[in-house]
C-alpha cells in the first residue's frame, strides 16, 4: 500500500517571476529622465528598488520599502480576475502591467506595474497555476451578478 500525501504538505512551489519594476518602464519616463538631466533617475531608482515582486505557483509576495519593509502575501487561489495592460510606450520598452482582483480582504486589488517580462506569457502561467491550486485545495468560486 502506497502512502498518500497529506493535504497539509504543500506541493513544490515554482517561481514564475521574481524582480523589481523596471527602472524606466515607459518611453515617458525616458523622456523625463532626459529633460531633467538624469535627476529623475534618482526618483525612478528609489521607486523601482522600493518594490520587489515574487510570483510563484502558490502565492504572490510583494515587498514594499527601501529601509522599512512591508510584505504582503496573497495565496494564488484567491485571485479571481486578471487584466494585462501593455500601453504603447511600455511595449516599446518591453514592460507591462498586471492588475489582479482577489478575494483577499486586505488587498482586493493588486497592481503589478512596469515589470520587464513577457506579461501575456506570465498571465497564462499565473492563470494555469491558479486553476491547479484551486483544484488542489478544492476551492470553487461562484459569480454573483
Amino acid at each position: 500500500m502506497t502512502p498518500t500525501p497529506s493535504p497539509l504538505v504543500p506541493e513544490q512551489e515554482a517561481v514564475l517571476f521574481e524582480g523589481n519594476p523596471a527602472l524606466l518602464p515607459s518611453l515617458g519616463s525616458v523622456l523625463l529622465a532626459i529633460l531633467t538631466l538624469g535627476l529623475a533617475l534618482l526618483v525612478f531608482w528609489a521607486r523601482s528598488h522600493g518594490i520587489r515582486y515574487r510570483l510563484t505557483s502558490q502565492r504572490i509576495v510583494v515587498e514594499y520599502g527601501l529601509l522599512s519593509k512591508r510584505t504582503e502575501h496573497i495565496d494564488i487561489y484567491r485571485v479571481v480576475d486578471y487584466v494585462v495592460e501593455r500601453p504603447f510606450s511600455q511595449r516599446l520598452m518591453g514592460t507591462g502591467n498586471l492588475r489582479l482582483r482577489t478575494m483577499d480582504k486586505s488587498a482586493p486589488e493588486l497592481n503589478i506595474f512596469g515589470i520587464k517580462t513577457d506579461v501575456p506569457a506570465l498571465y497564462e502561467r499565473l492563470r494555469q497555476a491558479t486553476e491547479v491550486e484551486r483544484a488542489r485545495r478544492g476551492v470553487r468560486t461562484v459569480d454573483y451578478e
